[in-house]
């Protein structure tokens, strides 16, 4: 079966990158080797390489992972979770309900 390759913007590359950096310094403030990240989150050194690197091959889950025990799993959550347009095109889409007529 071949491995579909999505090609990513350079805008995505961008922020990739930056999640990257971003993770290889909360392992190094933390003092931890990539020997040691990668053997409790179960994934090989070349795939955490590959994250702090921000490489788009690597799986959610690995990332996840990393960020679990690195204890920043909640930022997780933090993707998509103000969704500012999303917000003003759903009130667009309300309907007013007018007043049921008086008896």
């Amino acid at each position: 079966m071949k491995n579909k390759n999505n090609i990513l913007l350079p805008k995505g590359q961008k922020i990739l990158a930056k999640m990257g950096e971003n993770i290889k310094l909360a392992r190094l403030r933390r003092k931890l080797s990539a020997q040691q990240i990668s053997e409790r989150a179960g994934i090989s050194r070349a795939t955490l390489w590959n994250i702090e690197r921000g490489k788009e091959s690597v799986s959610m889950g690995a990332y996840f992972q990393v960020l679990s025990v690195l204890g920043l799993e909640k930022d997780f959550l933090k993707i998509a979770c103000d969704d500012i347009l999303g917000q003003k095109l759903q009130d667009l889409n309300l309907v007013n309900k007018k007043r049921a007529p008086k008896k």
